[in-house]
């Protein structure tokens, strides 16, 4: 035994490599590891909700965020804390799936944790509080299914005041007092893209151009794209146009290989420009007979190569991101030619106008498609700062995402709170009639719903303990549909105040929280090695996002 000695500690450390960090037992890892969640969780819920208030994030770029989207505000904090980056995942996997709600599963995560540690204080042992909470989720789930507004199940995905009547919570969530305007452009954006099959919609299809200047109101929706570059060339202007693409560029070709040429004698030389220069005219030449009246090049544009493109009257465009560039050909129709060169007839995409316009100081190039292939919607936002756009562009994106849910499935359940107080009232009774330990588990996770009209009415400056217990009369007393109106401080029936959340939201949010907080639960010890050695680097600055 005398050589073991000379090993330096014992147990664990003399198992592990030095610097590791070992943490074990209850109070160590569990209550370590809510703790991390409930304050995660605690920068969320005050942005939850129409009255949520904004955060102002700013990541290691320096780029400035002021929004009170959950999904943005825990994507730019860089959360450190394993515990933590559950909760990140789950709020970033219900972003992903509904494009809604994540702020919902992060903050009821961490209610749901807090409780649980309520719980572990009183004696209970995490796996019995793991096995409440999976029967009180699956109850839950039983309970919405009761909740779905009937009829709604089957909607016409084409009929604007179905679409805004689901939208509205999403973006007013968002964008509280704005989105009467918002909910309509979004919806006529959508709708104008949605393919025959609903099922198949496809979220890229409705883009945001965000210009500087006017206000909200000034907002509208095109059908086709808007470029955020001037035309290339004097021609601003072209009706029924048909488009060639070029993605090499329009440009005189270098040859492949490397060549010399011998030029003995003046005229040679001349002679040698004027090929050159008859190359490219005849070139443009057979772009323009093939009917083609605006070029869309994918790189730089020569200078002899337009100066013939004006003389042939053609509208040259420049497109310098691929990725639009492949959208600009879904809008119309057009292939992307690689080299300059005649194009057949079913190369060629169409627009009915290709027009130039200026937008608050800014020159747009307005590629619209009004009949037919109308498969590129835009929405053009107007507002006074970066920040205010880039806030409205994510509403818009709550709402373009909302529509593809419900393109998938259409049921309602109430919003404004009557849904959460309605699970927890139902969720009580339950957890009287279980027997055994885990009924404390389910009980608490009824109570967790009561943060929901908490928060909401915190958020609005209301007395959340009055608002809570009105609501929960209200409720005892059949009206399953009562729930805050935030304006007047009272409850209300919701589907006077058309207050509607979608329930794929709600289920998923739901689902995804409570997994989120078994996964922490089930915790025990946390085992971190020693970081990778070398100095850190921080990131080169310049880099922008993309």
């Amino acid at each position: 035994m005398v050589g073991l000695g000379a090993m330096p500690g014992y147990g664990i450390q003399s198992m592990l490599k030095e610097g590791h960090k070992h943490l074990s037992g209850l109070e160590e890892a569990v209550l370590k590891n809510i703790d991390a969640c409930r304050e995660l969780s605690a920068i969320t819920r005050t942005s939850l909700g129409p009255n949520g208030m904004n955060k102002m994030v700013i990541n290691h770029l320096d780029k400035l965020f002021v929004t009170n989207d959950a999904a943005t505000i825990v994507n730019e904090l860089e959360v450190q804390h394993p515990a933590a980056k559950i909760l990140v995942l789950a709020g970033r996997a219900q972003q992903e799936e509904i494009g809604d709600g994540a702020n919902l599963t992060i903050s009821f995560a961490g209610e749901l944790l807090e409780k649980a540690e309520e719980l572990i204080r009183m004696g209970l042992h995490p796996s019995e509080i793991i096995i409440g909470y999976t029967k009180a989720i699956n109850k839950t789930t039983e309970i919405l299914e009761d909740l779905v507004e009937k009829g709604s199940e089957n909607m016409d995905v084409r009929s604007k005041e179905e679409v805004v009547l689901r939208m509205r919570s999403a973006v007013a969530s968002k964008q509280f007092g704005q989105e009467d305007i918002l909910c309509p452009l979004v919806a006529d954006a959508c709708m104008q893209v949605c393919p025959k099959n609903p099922a198949n919609f496809n979220v890229d299809n409705v883009r945001v151009a965000k210009l500087l200047g006017g206000g909200l109101h000034n907002s509208s929706v095109v059908r086709g794209m808007v470029l955020k570059n001037d035309a290339v060339g004097t021609i601003k202007r072209v009706e029924k146009a048909k488009i060639a693409v070029f993605a090499g560029g329009v440009d005189t070709s270098a040859t492949e290989t490397k060549g010399t040429v011998l030029i003995h004698s003046a005229e040679q030389l001349e002679n040698y420009a004027k090929t050159e220069e008859a190359k490219v005219e005849e070139l443009i030449k057979a772009v323009a007979d093939s009917g083609a009246k605006v070029i869309v090049s994918g790189a730089a544009v020569g200078d002899m190569a337009l100066h013939f493109c004006e003389r042939y009257k053609l509208m040259v465009l420049r497109i310098s991101s691929k990725f639009e560039l492949r959208r600009f050909c879904r809008t119309t129709g057009a292939i992307a030619l690689l080299k300059l060169s005649q194009p057949n007839a079913d190369e060629l995409g169409y627009a009915d106008s290709v027009s130039v316009e200026e937008i608050g100081g800014v020159r747009v190039t307005v590629v619209k498609n009004e009949e037919g292939g109308n498969s590129v919607a835009t929405v053009v936002l107007r507002g006074s700062t970066d920040s205010i756009l880039d806030d409205l562009e994510r509403a818009v994106d709550d709402g373009v995402n909302t529509y593809k849910s419900m393109c998938r499935d259409s049921r309602i359940i109430p919003g404004a709170a009557a849904t959460e107080i309605e699970l927890a009232r139902r969720l009580k009774e339950f957890s009287l009639k279980e027997t055994g330990l885990d009924q404390y588990a389910i009980a608490k996770f009824a109570e967790s719903f009561e943060m929901v009209p908490r928060t909401l009415a915190e958020n609005a400056g209301l007395s959340a303990m009055e608002i809570i217990s009105s609501l929960y009369a209200e409720h005892a007393g059949g009206n399953t549909k009562a729930g805050i109106d935030l304006e007047e401080g009272a409850c209300k029936d919701v589907s006077i105040m058309k207050i509607w959340d979608l329930y794929v939201t709600k289920f998923f949010a739901l689902k995804y929280s409570a997994d989120a907080a078994c996964t922490v639960l089930r915790v025990d010890q946390i085992i971190m090695a020693k970081p990778a050695g070398g100095p850190r680097r921080d990131a080169q600055p310049g880099m922008d996002e993309d």
